[in-house]
């Protein structure tokens, strides 16, 4: 932790003793013992507000971090007058949790898309099983060899056309799409045969 500057607004004795007013004006003049402290005051309320709405703890820790990385890069932005900090952080909060929403939909259509692109039937899950099939296919994409791994990757988390990732990696287009056909199949048999496992 920095030391506190005075003249900053926040007081010699330290930032714990900070009024929340006094808290935003050294968080936007870059004072990161009161980056510090405000994680310290709100960290756990933008963590359960994040893990309520996305029912996942472990999502809601990426989103914690991302909500104080965001905060703390863009602080030239803070506007005292227009809200408390703890305000912005809440609202920045929001907007994190809205792009957690909007990745997990992404990816499913990157799913939907790469599986057609193969000529894969894959059959519609219930929503009940959707947080499972992401588990599943994040594991086990992890056990395709590398290049098939790369190249799903690509597709799924970098929105490329198969174009594109031959374009990236320098493979043939005909290379791609026979790495693409036969991670997806890996991947289907195994979504395929744990369903079957949780019946």
């Amino acid at each position: 932790m920095t030391a506190v500057r005075e003249g900053a607004g926040v007081p010699a004795a330290g930032v714990a003793a900070a009024t929340e007013e006094d808290l935003g004006e050294g968080f936007a003049e870059g004072d990161e013992a009161c980056l510090n402290e405000a994680y310290r005051r709100w960290g756990a309320l933008v963590h359960a507000v994040a893990a309520r709405r996305l029912a996942d703890p472990e999502e809601a820790k990426d989103v914690t971090q991302q909500v104080f990385v965001g905060a703390w890069n863009n602080r030239g932005t803070f506007d005292s007058r227009r809200g408390s900090l703890r305000t912005w952080l809440m609202g920045i909060t929001h907007k994190k949790v809205a792009d957690a929403f909007y990745r997990r939909s992404r990816h499913l259509r990157d799913v939907d898309a790469a599986t057609a692109a193969a000529n894969i039937s894959v059959r519609p899950a219930p929503a009940t099983e959707t947080l499972l099939d992401h588990m599943v296919l994040t594991r086990e994409m992890e056990g395709l060899p590398d290049q098939q791994q790369l190249v799903l990757q690509l597709a799924f988390y970098e929105d490329l056309s198969q174009t594109q990732i031959a374009e990236r990696t320098g493979m043939p287009l005909g290379t791609v799409k026979s790495h693409t056909r036969r991670g997806l199949m890996r991947l289907k048999k195994r979504l395929e045969a744990d369903r079957e496992a949780h019946r």
